[in-house]
């Protein structure tokens, strides 16, 4: 309003990068004070700020365990697949012919089909991988897995497996399963990443969503012809190995 006085430079601390103004500024302790008077009250570690640390550190880990990780491929699948469950023995095939081909194998680390697939590929003599994460209830990581990491944050953990995998496989699952298929067909649809295979694994489990995908979403012009051959629908275990194949020499010709 006409003759209403603005400062330009209102009174103000500095807080590192933050910088506090008017009433934010009654803070009167500093950050050095705060950290080194420990007689003070624990809230701090449930803090934001706190939290950034905490994903950082998550992230500085997994990038440390996983930088030497081989060629790998990321296969997803149910927890809750039984052992005498016909996809557990398939979930093992997986595993083994991914270990022949001379790809690691990474999985979620828990049991059903992620404990089959981690079985096959150490029982084949292949580089076994976990990545796990904190549930509210117990899982660990299953007894099959090489290496393992555990995160705190689903997003950290799905970077770890999008930056160390050469392509997906995922056998029947559930929500867990649907969010990592459509992370990374977004991903590449997106070109965030580039020869990057997905492969939908058991035609009678996936066919349905393949179908609706094909018959709603492209019909009606929310996905390009392009966007649907990302996806590689199959029931054979050496035609899947075959596109990670195919998939990999592409992009080592590439680069």
């Amino acid at each position: 309003m006409p003759g209403e006085q603005y400062p330009e430079h209102p009174p103000e601390k500095h807080r590192g990068p933050v910088v506090l103004r008017r009433e934010r500024r009654s803070e009167a302790t500093t950050t050095d004070q705060r950290l080194l008077d420990s007689r003070g009250p624990s809230d701090w570690v449930h803090t934001d700020p706190w939290r950034v640390l905490r994903i950082q550190a998550e992230f500085v880990e997994g990038f440390g365990a996983l930088a030497e990780v081989p060629r790998a491929v990321t296969v997803f699948g149910s927890a809750r697949t039984p052992r005498e469950h016909p996809e557990y023995e398939l979930g093992r095939k997986i595993g083994g012919a991914l270990a022949s081909a001379g790809f690691a194998t990474i999985t979620g680390g828990g049991p059903g089909s992620m404990e089959a697939v981690n079985r096959g590929a150490s029982e084949a003599g292949g580089f076994s991988i976990g990545l796990g994460i904190e549930l509210p209830f117990e899982q660990g990581l299953n007894p099959w897995v090489d290496l393992g990491v555990n995160f705190r944050y689903f997003f950290t953990r799905k970077t770890m497996f999008i930056k160390y995998s050469q392509a997906f496989i995922c056998l029947p699952g559930g929500f867990g399963t649907l969010d990592e298929l459509f992370e990374a067909l977004t991903l590449v649809q997106t070109k965030k990443v580039t020869k990057f295979p997905v492969v939908l694994f058991g035609t009678e489990y996936w066919g349905g969503l393949y179908d609706w995908i094909a018959k709603t979403l492209l019909r009606e012009g929310k996905i390009g012809q392009k966007d649907l051959d990302l996806l590689y629908l199959t029931d054979d275990v050496d035609d899947a190995v075959a596109v990670v194949q195919e998939a990999y020499k592409a992009w080592e010709e590439a680069h």
